[in-house]
C-alpha cells in the first residue's frame, strides 16, 4: 500500500460478501494521504505491538538528550568505576527482590543498549513516585564496575516521560 495510512484506507471498506446480496461494485478514487512521519510510525507501532522495528524512540530524542549532557548506555558501559554520570532511558524493568533489603533494581534502555540502576531504599523513599511511575527516567549517580558488570548507583532521579509525547511504553515491574 505504500504506508500505513494508505493500508488502513484500503482495508477499511473490506467486508466479506453476504449470501443475500452480491458485492456492490463501487468505483472510488484513492485519496491522497500523507505518509506518516517516523515519530507517528513509532507511536503506532508501540500502540499495536508494544515495540518497533524502526529506530529506538530515544534515537529520535538523542539531540535533546545530548544537549542535556546525558550519557548513553554504551557510554556508561565504558565509564570508569567511581565516575559520576547522568543518563536516561526507557524503563523496561523494575525489581525489588526480597533478599535485597529494599533495594530497587531498574533497567533502562536506549538506542545503544541497557543500563542497570541500583536505587537504595532511602533514594526510593524520597523519590517514590518517580521510581515507580516514570517511563523515561533520568538518573544521576556513580558508576560501579565489577569486571564486566556495570551499574549506576542512583542518587537522583527525574521523570522525563513528557518527552515521549503520545508514545506509550510498558515496563515489567516486580515480577
Amino acid at each position: 500500500a505504500g504506508h500505513r495510512h494508505k493500508a488502513a484506507w484500503k482495508v477499511t471498506g473490506v467486508e466479506a460478501p453476504t449470501p443475500l446480496m452480491e458485492r456492490p461494485q463501487v468505483a472510488e478514487g484513492t485519496p491522497l494521504l500523507r505518509a506518516p512521519g517516523e515519530g507517528e510510525n513509532l507511536v503506532a507501532d508501540y500502540q499495536t505491538l508494544g515495540l518497533t522495528l524502526g529506530r529506538h524512540p530515544l534515537a529520535l530524542l538523542r539531540k535533546h538528550l545530548d544537549r542535556m549532557r546525558l550519557c548513553t548506555a554504551a557510554d556508561i558501559n565504558v565509564t570508569n568505576h567511581g565516575t559520576f554520570a547522568r543518563t536516561a532511558g526507557l524503563v523496561i524493568n523494575r525489581q525489588r527482590p526480597s533478599t535485597a533489603s529494599g533495594v530497587i533494581f531498574v533497567t533502562l534502555e536506549d538506542e545503544t543498549g541497557q543500563i542497570n540502576l541500583v536505587v537504595w531504599p532511602w533514594v526510593a523513599e524520597r523519590q517514590r513516585r518517580i521510581v515507580l511511575h516514570a517511563r523515561l527516567l533520568l538518573a544521576s549517580g556513580t558508576v560501579e564496575r565489577d569486571g564486566e558488570v556495570v551499574h549506576l548507583i542512583a542518587g537522583r532521579l527525574e521523570d522525563h516521560s513528557r518527552l515521549l509525547g503520545k508514545l506509550q511504553t510498558r515496563s515489567r515491574d516486580f515480577e
